[in-house]
Order: structure tokens, then C-alpha cells, then sequence
């Protein structure tokens, strides 16, 4: 049996990457979350969002854990399975990467610990000082790896030279072109993803039998966010998507699934792509809708993917993970606005919303995914844009070889994500069991000492 090794390393490496993708996700927004809540305990001294704090940062360390390893494995590929990316651009990603461990990582490295166990061990300012390191340095690694995978989408600031990239302009590199609508774009996402998150997990402590203070407040903080970030996402995906009609046309008309250059482009709600007769099937769309989003005007023009034939990504996945991230997104609007109003409105959370937020957990990595494979499949067939193919990279690692390591690593990590929210569960059901009774010697002996120091 013939193993196409091209095939499979693009499969084993888009494996890595979505279950890695997930915990990154995570920890770039929830560290801010936990800063929120310590600073508001040092605000009012309300022990429940001590409360919130303690059982959110353990979800911070778990993800943090999972996020690492599945990025020690994914770095790795890029010299077994993919040789010819670092001969070719090695020193414009190498640097970018190093930039990432020795400003972010090692951040993260030294103060997590304190982070985690420091709170009895150390002032409460210097615990604060490190949480916000951390989630500092969460953002860092984030900056860094959308710098390389931007450069890749829209390489700018470096010359050719004997077939090899060599960089000019560092600034122009990292500030490339695509750059700052991807790395707000993200950066929404993860919050939202958090966002979601916690007010999923809050709800399932909710149907649990939990209405402790500390579930309440981490519900609140959830929800209040998600309603107040999910319309910037709206306008920064806007924004991002003309941003890649101008660099990136052929990835904008496998979205839309438009052949036809042409004004007057409808937009498509649905369809099932054919490449091979480069048509539509069972299509149905809004008249000049995609013209209207795209140019902000009916008779705008929309590249076709004829005039790119033989060097487009493809269409459909292209196409429908787009519509899953947008209608993922429409209904995270339309979730977190009708809860919102219950909350802070009408003071109260209605049973069946609060069975609808606990799915809506995992929304934001289902929206993360489908506009992740949407920029990466769109890319295609380059691997970085007009430098380098992807199949040029491909190293000569047997087919057979990559097809027996791409079922052990499928194998583990969905191991591994059963395991992760199996945990995510019993930490939630725990803690609606305990609700707010359950002791924190360190905290309150804080909190009873501080009048005493304040009377001394």
C-alpha cells in the first residue's frame, strides 16, 4: 500500500497544531482573568473572588502543562517532516521563535510557580506582581509566533539570495502586512474562548446545585466579557478580511467560493463547492452580499478563483470552516447578549440558558478551529507566500513512517483531551459540591490579620 508521505505530514502537523492551538487559546486570556480577579479581592477583600481565583488558576495550570508539551512535539516536525522550511527561511523563523522563548517563555517559567504556589509563601503584592508577569508573558509568545505565522501569509522585509531568505528589515518583518489584524483577531478570540469558558464551567456548577457567590461572580465576569467582546471581534474580523482581499485574493475567493471575477457577488450562505467543474451546487445566497461585505458597495468587485486556477487553495474546506467560524461566532452574540440581559437585568439565570451555556464552553475552540484551518488551508498551496511551496519543504521521511506516527499521536491526544475535560468536569462539580465553605487557611489568615497590622 502506497503512503503519500506529503499528504500524511500535512495531516500529522494539522494535528499538532489543533490540539496545540487549544491550550495557548486558554492561557492567553485566562491569565488576564485571574489578574482581574485578584485585583478585585484586593479591592473590596471579598474572599469569593479569592475563590474564583484558586479554582481557575488550576485549570491555567493544566492547560499550561498540555500547551506546552504539544508544542515541544510540534517544533520538532519542523526538522523531521519539514526540513526545507528552515533551509529556506530558517533565519527569519529561527530568530522569531528564539524572541519567543527568551521574552515569553522564560518569563512564564520563572513567575508561574510563584503564581501557583507563591500566595502563602510570598507578600500579596509580589503574588499579584507575578500573575501579571505571567499572563504578560502569555501575550508575549502570542505576539511572537503571529509575527512568524504572518510573515508567512504576507512575507515582507527580506531578499533572496542563492535560494535562501536572508532578512533586511526586521521591523517591516515583524510588522508585515497581515500582522496586526491577525494578532487582534486572535487575541479576541482567546478572550472569548476564556470568556465562554468560564461561563460554561459556571454553568454547570450552576445546574449542579452551586449558587455560592464565587460562581456567580465567575459567571458574571464570563458573560459581561464575552457580550463585550464578541461585536469587536465582528469588526476586527471585518477588517482582517479586507486586509486579506488585498494581500491575499485567492484565499478570499475560496471563502466566498467565487469563480467569476466580477461586481454584483452574491453572498453565499450555502453551497457544496466542486473543484473539478468549478461550480456550485445547491447555492443559495443573499444578491450582492459578498460585494457589499468585501467593498462596502453593491457593484464592488470580488476576485474569482479562475483567475488564480492552478494555484488557489482548496475550496471547500476553505470555504465551510469559514461559515462554521462565522456562525460560530453569531451565536456566541446571540448567547451572551440574552444571557447578559438575565444576569444583569433581571438578576437571575433561568434554567434552560444555563443548560445551553454548558456546551457553549467549547464554542470558542470550535470557532478557533474553523478560522485557523480557514487561514492556514488558504495558504495553499505556498507554505510561506511566493517563497516557498509546500511541497518543497517535505522531508524524506517515508510515507509508511509518518502514516504509524500519526496515528500515535491522534491516539494520545484524544486520550489526552478526554483526560483534560474529564478534569474540567470534576473540578466544576467539586466545586459546586464545596460552593464557598471550603477552607483557605492562607487567605483568611491574610484577611484577619490585616486589621491587626492595620491597628498596630
Amino acid at each position: 500500500m502506497e503512503y503519500d508521505p506529503l499528504i500524511l505530514s500535512r495531516a500529522q502537523f494539522a494535528a499538532n497544531i489543533s490540539f496545540h492551538i487549544l491550550f495557548p487559546t486558554i492561557t492567553i486570556a485566562l491569565g488576564w482573568v485571574l489578574l482581574f480577579f485578584k485585583l478585585r479581592y484586593q479591592a473590596t477583600g471579598d474572599l469569593a473572588w479569592m475563590r474564583a481565583y484558586f479554582f481557575w488558576v488550576k485549570v491555567f495550570a493544566l492547560s499550561f502543562a498540555l500547551g506546552v508539551v504539544s508544542g515541544v512535539t510540534m517544533s520538532f516536525q519542523f526538522g523531521t517532516n519539514w526540513p526545507g522550511f528552515m533551509e529556506k527561511v530558517g533565519n527569519i523563523a529561527g530568530p522569531l521563535l528564539a524572541y519567543e522563548v527568551l521574552t515569553a517563555f522564560f518569563l512564564e517559567a520563572v513567575f508561574l510557580g510563584i503564581m501557583l504556589f507563591g500566595f502563602r509563601r510570598v507578600s500579596n503584592r509580589l503574588h499579584t506582581t507575578a500573575t501579571f508577569l505571567v499572563a504578560f508573558g502569555t501575550t508575549m509568545s502570542a505576539v511572537w509566533i503571529l509575527a512568524l505565522n504572518s510573515w508567512m501569509q504576507t512575507p515582507a522585509g527580506f531578499e533572496m539570495r542563492d535560494g535562501v531568505a536572508f532578512p533586511t528589515d526586521w521591523f517591516a518583518i515583524v510588522w508585515n502586512p497581515s500582522f496586526p489584524y491577525r494578532l487582534v483577531h486572535m487575541l479576541l478570540a482567546s478572550g472569548l474562548t476564556v470568556s465562554f469558558l468560564v461561563a460554561g464551567l459556571s454553568a454547570l456548577r450552576f445546574v449542579s446545585g452551586d449558587r455560592s457567590d464565587s460562581m456567580w461572580k465567575a459567571l458574571r465576569t464570563g458573560i459581561g466579557a464575552a457580550a463585550i467582546l464578541i461585536p469587536l471581534q465582528i469588526f476586527a474580523g471585518d477588517q482582517h478580511g479586507l486586509n486579506s482581499l488585498e494581500h491575499q485574493p485567492a484565499k478570499v475567493a475560496a471563502m466566498e467560493a467565487n469563480w467569476e471575477t466580477g461586481p454584483n457577488k452574491p453572498l453565499i450562505l450555502f453551497a457544496w463547492p466542486e473543484e473539478a467543474a468549478r461550480e456550485n451546487h445547491f447555492e443559495l445566497g443573499i444578491p450582492n452580499g459578498a460585494s457589499l461585505i468585501l467593498g462596502h458597495s453593491l457593484d464592488a468587485v470580488v476576485p474569482g478563483l479562475n483567475e488564480f486556477e492552478g494555484n488557489h487553495p482548496p475550496v471547500l474546506p476553505v470555504f465551510w470552516g469559514f461559515r462554521v467560524m462565522v456562525g460560530t461566532g453569531l451565536l456566541m452574540l446571540a448567547v451572551s447578549w440574552v444571557t447578559a440581559w438575565f444576569l444583569f437585568r433581571r438578576r437571575t439565570l433561568p434554567q434552560p440558558i444555563a443548560y445551553a451555556l454548558v456546551p457553549m464552553a467549547l464554542s470558542g475552540w470550535v470557532a478557533t478551529l474553523a478560522g485557523w484551518y480557514t487561514t492556514e488551508i488558504g495558504r495553499q498551496p505556498w507554505l510561506v507566500t511566493g517563497v516557498l511551496r509546500t511541497h518543497e519543504a517535505l522531508g524524506p521521511v517515508p510515507g509508511g513512517h509518518v502514516a504509524l506516527t500519526l496515528a500515535a499521536y491522534l491516539f494520545l491526544y484524544a486520550v489526552l483531551l478526554v483526560v483534560y475535560l474529564g478534569v474540567l468536569v470534576h473540578l466544576a462539580r467539586k466545586a459546586a459540591h464545596d460552593g464557598d465553605t471550603s477552607p483557605m487557611p492562607g487567605v483568611e489568615d491574610r484577611v484577619a490579620a490585616q486589621p491587626m497590622a492595620q491597628e498596630g
